[in-house]
């Protein structure tokens, strides 16, 4: 078999690359504007080096589904890199566990360890309790009842005086009913 002549072999190395590239999913006309050539030559190229060509159909849902992939994962990176955890956004996003972790791994995050994660859950659970404890002192500071913080909680009045306690809040005496306590009214 005789060699290829210099320019023969120069074209077939150039439908290779373009296949490449093609199969990568750039379309034929950004080839076209990466290369110089005619639109009817990068075509030819490709063909010559056996490229199946795509309709452009198929060329826009390809394109469009791996832009939406790759916006979903840098999306899941960044509440990931937030502190959201991998149930937070398997629920979020409506995917397995299996494809969240590969969207977050396509995105170049570090998956955190199981100790990390329970160390994570820990701590926001502890940033929460907090915020609940100053958002119920600055409440009953400013003249709220207990049962009335209790009601709007969803907890009992027991959970909120612990609570109360625990953000150190100064408790305010207990008050009777009626003008002098509740023998008002009732002889000696």
């Amino acid at each position: 078999m005789k060699p290829l002549p210099r320019h023969a072999q120069e074209r077939r190395q150039e439908g290779l690359d373009l296949r490449t590239r093609y199969d990568a999913g750039a379309t034929v006309r950004e080839l076209v504007d990466g290369t110089g050539l005619s639109q009817g030559t990068v075509v030819n190229r490709l063909r010559a080096a056996g490229t199946v060509m795509r309709t452009p159909q198929e060329t826009r849902r390809h394109r469009g589904a791996a832009a939406r992939r790759t916006l979903l994962a840098a999306g899941l990176r960044t509440r990931y890199e937030q502190g959201a955890t991998l149930g937070d956004l398997v629920t979020q996003c409506g995917r397995s566990a299996r494809t969240v972790r590969r969207l977050l791994q396509e995105a170049g995050a570090t998956l955190r360890t199981p100790l990390q994660a329970r160390q994570l859950r820990k701590a926001t659970a502890a940033f929460v309790r907090h915020q609940l404890m100053a958002a119920l002192r600055s409440r009953y500071e400013a003249g709220q009842s207990v049962p009335a913080l209790a009601a709007d909680h969803g907890c009992s009045v027991t959970t909120i005086y612990r609570l109360l306690r625990t953000a150190g809040t100064p408790m305010r005496p207990p008050q009777r009913p009626g003008p002098q306590g509740r023998r008002a009214g009732r002889p000696p």
